[in-house]
């Protein structure tokens, strides 16, 4: 289950997020989307609450962060705690822990591949199965 959490500052909207970010909490974050006024300018994605992402969820945030651009949104994801950081390290084919996704996430480049490669482990055997980060 995961939590959302929406706040309007101004110009700028922080969305925070608390829980496990898989098919059913992506969902969620992509609603939170929905009730950005027109006016803001900024979308801030707060995700130091979220322990856990698998690659459902990944694909969510993808799709958030590609929407929000398209309404003109400059978009930040923060707080990338380490289990989410090793799962886009395991669909990006980065091998080793400790590989900074986090900060690697903002390159429009590496967003494209994360959602090619997350988008064909979706579609292939291994998620019919269930993919667990690590298993």
């Amino acid at each position: 289950m995961i939590t959302v959490d929406v706040q309007h500052y101004g110009s700028s909207v922080l969305v925070t997020a608390g829980g496990e970010l898989d098919e059913r909490g992506g969902a969620a974050l992509g609603e939170a989307l929905d009730t950005v006024a027109l006016e803001a300018r900024d979308l801030l994605v707060d995700l130091h609450g979220v322990p856990l992402m698998d690659p459902r969820g990944l694909l969510h945030l993808l799709e958030v962060h590609r929407r929000a651009e398209c309404l003109g949104l400059r978009v930040l994801v923060t707080g990338f705690q380490p289990q989410p950081q090793q799962c886009m390290a395991e669909i990006a084919g980065i091998s080793g822990t400790g590989s900074a996704t986090g900060e690697r996430y903002p390159v429009a480049g590496f967003r494209r591949l994360l959602e090619e490669r997350a988008h064909a482990l979706r579609d292939g055997a291994d998620f019919a199965a269930g993919w667990l980060p690590g298993a």
